[in-house]
């Protein structure tokens, strides 16, 4: 959820004027969206990510299956091992993220193990 609005909060700083989010938490993009009712105070994070959407620019939030994700995960795993929580540009993904970006990109398929109850 925090990520959802620093990400939305920056891409806004940065002039972006067209956006789109993905979230591999469906009941996050159901509140977001408001397709969640939440009963009593809507939680402020929750809030404060509505605003930022309503703002005067095109933001679409959809959800993503998990495996559709891995190079979101990838760079938040990442994230962990820097020193400072200060922003980081990376130029040239490394090794391992232009792998999983490649996948995305050319489309491959990430099996899904879904169990079915009769």
């Amino acid at each position: 959820m925090w990520g959802m609005y620093i990400g939305m909060d920056m891409a806004r700083r940065q002039g972006i004027t067209r956006l789109q989010v993905e979230s591999d938490s469906n009941i996050l993009v159901d509140m977001v969206t408001g397709k969640c009712n939440i009963n009593g105070n809507v939680p402020t994070l929750i809030r404060r990510i509505r605003d930022l959407k309503n703002m005067s620019w095109q933001v679409q939030i959809n959800h993503i299956w998990r495996e559709g994700n891995r190079s979101v995960d990838w760079l938040a795993n990442f994230s962990l091992s820097l020193d400072s929580f200060d922003l980081h540009v990376i130029e040239t993904p490394p090794r391992k993220l232009q792998y999983l970006l490649f996948d995305d990109i050319s489309g491959a398929c990430m099996a899904r193990n879904v169990r079915l109850i009769a």
